[in-house]
């Protein structure tokens, strides 16, 4: 059966479906980007929210800046806007239609819908993930590069901006002009303090359009900081295929997701705010330690197990953790390292929160793949791994198994050696990382001579020793031999 508004009450009794009149929901909330984690995520907990009797003014109106939003887009709208959520663990798989979307604007050169739609007083929160690599950080300074082509083209055109930065901008110029209260601009990437990092990057825009316009933002829009959390893999078309063969429903967009999900948010916020205390959601004054632990663990922890996996030959997440080398590699660099250098939660403590991420990743059913944890490495590596490496250092600590990891990405990039020499391109600067990768066989040190990923580690000699040395290993060795001298030193 084909999902559609109509055919709800058809569906099979197995599958939750929106107990909330969907008809009397409103957009309070913009967002940008409406890939499979926000749709296991954010978009979930609204639906929650709305279950439960909360204000129906806060749904969610989508918007797009890519070319593959409008697929999106397509699809989503062919079914009135509802998808699929299909929960996975061992215990057995649960589905619900999500249905908190209440619309999905046309994906337009210029986002005029958008800019128009950011106009409209309703909507009091834009919220956007548009991944780790989408906030134009130079990466010499690691402030927003103003000088960058996409920036410098908002910049000529502030009307028919080509960023999602430029269409906030241009979206707060219009609530200006009109004298609504502002809406308040929400990021719920993988990013490290990512609503600073999201500020920093509307204000530079602002302020080089209209210094004016920029000093309005800067007093009346807050940018709260926030910590996500849900392991999402990709959709397959054997997944939608599972999806029709178990439950029975066609589905052009659905989600399969793990069980856990978290979301910690500074309780900071211009215009109001949905009260998604009351569907679990944690309200701090900090983020940061939820941060540190979630990006250095988690998002650090699939870093470490993803090259690994990929080189000893994995295909998924699951079955890199059942390998006693790849597994007790992610375990001893987290519990030696890691964890050394900030502090636990209020309410986890370090070793629980690893014990809990290590069975999330050994999640049979999630089939998260070791590709997609691989992917993007020049983007994420500076803030999952090598965030680590410099406050190790910087304690004067050593960093071995970190330094091995730095190693392992680099052999991923060159091609591994042996049956694993035909790594397909997997990192938007994937040239790039091959050149470089290959001149690291004569000098390994070109590696880390990659500024804009590694800073000034090169110049650590202590660092630069260790990475040469767990480098040569690998190639002399290969994979498997090296990970047993380290487990074993």
């Amino acid at each position: 059966m084909q999902l559609s508004a109509e055919k709800l009450d058809n569906l099979d009794p197995a599958i939750a479906r929106p107990v909330y009149d969907r008809s009397a929901v409103t957009a309070g909330i913009l967002h940008v980007g409406l890939g499979n984690f926000h749709r296991a995520h954010q978009e979930v907990y609204i639906d929650d929210l709305l279950s439960v009797g909360g204000d129906l003014s806060w749904g969610i109106l989508g918007a797009g800046v890519m070319a593959a939003d409008a697929g999106m887009r397509e699809g989503l709208l062919e079914q009135d806007c509802l998808y699929t959520l299909v929960e996975q663990d061992g215990s057995g798989d649960s589905a619900r239609i999500i249905g908190a979307m209440t619309g999905f604007l046309p994906v337009e050169e210029g986002h005029g819908p958008m800019i128009e739609a950011m106009g409209d007083p309703g909507i009091r929160i834009v919220s956007l993930t548009v991944t780790e690599g989408g906030y134009f950080i130079d990466a010499a300074t690691g402030t927003f590069d103003l000088n960058h082509p996409m920036v410098q083209a908002d910049l000529a055109a502030p009307e028919s901006p080509t960023t999602v930065f430029g269409a906030i901008v241009a979206g707060l110029r219009t609530r200006r002009a009109s004298g609504e209260k502002p809406f308040t601009v929400m990021s719920c990437d993988n990013v490290p303090h990512n609503g600073n990092v999201c500020r920093a990057a509307v204000l530079g825009i602002a302020n080089a359009q209209d210094p004016g316009l920029g000093a309005w933002i800067a007093d009346n829009v807050t940018f709260p900081n926030g910590m996500v959390d849900r392991i999402t893999p990709a959709t397959t078309p054997a997944r939608v295929q599972y999806l029709a063969d178990k439950f029975g429903v066609e589905d052009n967009r659905p989600v399969f997701c793990e069980p856990f999900i978290q979301w910690v948010l500074e309780d900071n916020f211009t215009n109001g705010r949905p009260a998604l205390e009351k569907v679990g959601v944690q309200f701090v004054e900090d983020v940061t330690p939820y941060e540190h632990m979630k990006i250095r663990m988690l998002n650090g922890g699939h870093a470490l197990i993803a090259y690994a996996g990929s080189l000893l030959g994995h295909t998924y997440a699951h079955e890199a953790m059942e390998d006693p080398l790849v597994s007790g590699f992610m375990e001893k660099v987290e519990r030696d390292e890691v964890i050394t250098v900030f502090d636990a939660v209020p309410d986890m403590s370090h070793g629980n929160y690893l014990k809990l991420i290590m069975e999330r990743f050994a999640n049979p059913r999630v089939e998260d793949t070791i590709q997609r944890l691989c992917f993007d490495g020049s983007n994420r590596q500076p803030k999952f791994i090598v965030a680590s490496i410099v406050d190790r250092l910087a304690a004067g600590l050593p960093a071995s198994g970190l330094a091995l990891a730095s190693a392992l990405w680099c052999h991923y990039c060159e091609g591994g050696g042996g049956e694993h020499a035909r790594i397909e391109p997997n990192d938007p600067d994937w040239e790039h990382l091959r050149t470089v990768a290959a001149a690291s066989t004569e000098r390994p040190a070109a590696w880390l001579e990659m500024s804009e990923i590694y800073g000034d580690l090169a110049t650590n000699e202590a660092f630069a020793t260790e990475f040469a040395s767990w480098l040569t290993a690998l190639r002399s060795k290969g994979a498997a031999e090296t990970l047993r001298d380290y487990l074993s030193a």
